[in-house]
This record gives structure tokens, C-alpha cells and sequence, in this order.
């Protein structure tokens, strides 16, 4: 016990840790020479690199702190992914993990890994304290604003994927207008006139209830999608959800098909394929049948692991946005300060209608 204090050194008195400095001393170079050794590239010959590496093993040395170098460098090697919801629902909505893998291949060697964030402001990383190199926005709502100043302020990269439209932001868009227009006329083409729309959260947080002229809408996606399917059928009843979950569908759903038999929709609108899939329970659990009775469209294009049914619906590229948002980052990464980026890619983004077993003409 007295040998091993004598051969610590002063700074390992205070800390309890083997030091850089202690490798190098133990195998005779430079402390700069030992850190060459432990990046693996430098010009050092393979003994010296060996001597480096059995003193450190000697001395119990896994390498340098990986704090120490991130100040060195100046980065994190993280990136922040703000959502606008809380993580356990974000993460039963597939369309989530697919972007956030996309992201990921698309950062490349910009990334040693993602911190998840939400816009509440709570928790113990969040956008005002959170060590990240740039930070991705996931449809964010009514704190988007806040967002942006905090992180301006902070002097941190921003790429907005399907958030309001601001100048100042690398954005990544999806056709939500557009698409959910195409489902509606297709449903039109097929002969249906009594349409409803089981809709997306329209405030995160805020009851479910069905949307009138009053209602705020404060989350993008939800607004341009019903937009795009009032454009088509302008009375369209819409009922909001509380999150995307097949529950929360279904209670939609039961609300929407309460009415008398002859005022009843032939069709229903989903703006996302595990709404439709609560949808589809619904009209099951009335004694219905989909789609001889009622006809159902989604929006997303995921896979739904047990569904008896072709899902009719709107199939988007969630992969492809999310590696757009990551090349973007590593883009405005590697570019001088105050540089915008000159994305050779598309960061708009179209959704194709995809026409499966649950949509049919209205029953006569």
C-alpha cells in the first residue's frame, strides 16, 4: 500500500485516476507522443506506439477522457433531436424511428450519437443546457419559436424537418397539403360524399375533441393535412386525437361514427397509419366492415405487424427526410461560421398513394 502512494503522481493524489502523463512518463516519449499513440495516426513509429500501449495496460489506462478532447476540439460529436413529444409516445409512432435512423446514416462521421430532447423545457439535457455540436427539429409546435431563439442565442446549427417555415432555417419538407389531397380525391373518384378525418394532436397535451372553426391548430403537420382534405370536402368533420396511438384512433373513430346510420361516414381519413389502425378496431367493434361499410385511408406507409388488412394510404420517405436532415448538419458542421449550407439533395419531399384492401365504393 505505501509503494503504490509513492509512485502515484500529485495529480493522481486528487483524482484516483492514471493520467496521460503518467503513460508517457512510464514509457519514456512525450506526453504529445502518447497522445499520437492512443489516436491511432501520427507520425510515430509502431515500438513507440506498442510502448505507449503496455504502459497504459501496465498502469491500467483505457485512454484519454473523452471530455478533455471534446473541449479540445470544440465539439460534443453530439446531435441534439428536439421532439415535440414525450419519449415514450414518440417512440411507439415508427415513422419516429425511422427518421431518427435516417438522420443518423446521414451524419456519417459528423456524430458519435444523438441526444434525444423534448421542446417542453424539462428534464435534466434540454435545449438551453444540453452539450450538443447542432440540433434537428422533429415537427415541433408551439415552443418552435422559443426553440429557435434559444438555440440562435447559443450560436448552435438548426435543421427543421416538417416545423413552421422560418428564413433562417435549413428546413426539410413533406407534401402533407398535397398528399392528403390525393387521398381525399381518390375517395371522391370511388364515389364517396360523407368523409370524416381522424386527426393528429392539434396542441400537444390538449384534450381530443372534433375540430371546429375556433379550434387552434399549433402543430404544422396536423393544419396542412386537414387542409389538404377540407380542400377536397370542405365540411369534412375532424376529431383530434390526444396522441398517435391505435387507442387513440379508435376513441376518434367511436365519436365520428356515433350518428345516425344515414348521416354516418363511408370513409375515413386518418392522418397516420396507427390512427387508422385504432380506425379500423372501431368500425370492427360497431358490427361494421371495412371496407364494405366504411372505407379507410392512412398516411404514413409503415408496417403494422398484425394487421389482417392492405393498409390504403399515403406512403412518405421518412427515411429519406431524416438522411437529408443528417447530410444538411454534417453540411453545416464542416462549412466556415455563418456559411449556409448547398444541399445537392432534395429537402422537399413527396408521398405516393398507396392503394390497398381497405377502401371500396360506399355501400349503395
Amino acid at each position: 500500500m505505501l509503494d503504490y502512494a509513492i509512485n502515484m503522481t500529485a495529480s493522481d493524489q486528487h483524482t484516483g485516476r492514471t493520467t496521460l502523463a503518467d503513460v508517457a512518463r512510464l514509457a519514456g516519449v512525450s506526453v504529445s507522443t502518447a497522445s499520437i499513440a492512443f489516436s491511432g495516426s501520427g507520425p510515430i513509429s509502431d515500438s513507440t506506439r506498442e510502448r505507449v500501449r503496455a504502459a497504459a495496460a501496465e498502469l491500467g489506462y483505457d485512454g484519454p477522457d473523452p471530455r478533455a478532447r471534446s473541449l479540445r476540439q470544440g465539439r460534443s460529436g453530439v446531435i441534439g433531436i428536439v421532439l415535440e413529444s414525450r419519449l415514450r409516445y414518440a417512440f411507439r409512432d415508427p415513422v419516429t424511428s425511422i427518421t431518427l435512423d435516417g438522420i443518423a446514416e446521414g451524419l456519417g462521421a459528423e456524430s458519435n450519437g444523438l441526444l434525444l430532447l423534448t421542446d417542453s423545457g424539462s428534464g435534466d439535457a434540454t435545449i438551453e443546457t444540453a452539450a450538443v455540436d447542432a440540433v434537428v427539429l422533429l415537427s415541433c409546435s408551439r415552443r418552435f419559436d422559443r426553440s429557435i431563439e434559444v438555440l440562435r442565442r447559443r450560436g448552435i446549427p438548426v435543421v427543421s424537418i416538417e416545423g413552421p417555415p422560418r428564413p433562417e432555417l435549413v428546413e426539410i419538407t413533406v407534401d402533407n397539403r398535397a398528399a392528403s389531397t390525393t387521398a381525399a380525391e381518390y375517395l371522391r373518384g370511388l364515389g364517396h360524399e360523407r368523409v370524416a378525418v381522424v386527426a393528429l394532436p392539434t396542441v400537444i397535451e390538449v384534450e381530443p375533441g372534433f375540430i371546429t372553426d375556433d379550434t387552434p391548430i399549433g402543430i404544422q403537420v396536423t393544419r396542412e393535412r386537414l387542409d389538404g382534405v377540407r380542400g377536397v370536402y370542405p365540411d369534412a368533420p375532424a376529431h383530434s386525437t390526444l396522441h398517435n396511438t391505435p387507442e387513440d384512433g379508435r376513441l376518434a373513430t367511436l365519436q365520428i361514427l356515433a350518428g345516425p346510420a344515414a348521416q354516418r361516414p363511408t370513409a375515413i381519413i386518418a392522418q397516420a397509419d396507427l390512427l387508422a389502425v385504432g380506425a379500423i378496431r372501431a368500425i370492427e367493434e360497431l358490427g361494421l366492415r371495412v371496407p364494405e361499410d366504411v372505407s379507410v385511408v392512412g398516411f404514413d406507409g409503415i408496417r403494422i405487424d398484425g394487421l389482417e388488412y392492405d393498409l390504403t394510404t399515403m406512403a412518405q420517405p421518412a427515411g429519406a427526410k431524416g438522411r437529408a436532415a443528417g447530410r444538411v448538419v454534417a453540411e453545416l458542421l464542416a462549412a466556415s461560421p455563418g456559411t449556409p449550407p448547398t444541399p445537392a439533395h432534395p429537402l422537399a419531399f413527396t408521398c405516393t398513394l398507396h392503394v390497398g384492401t381497405t377502401t371500396a365504393p360506399p355501400p349503395r
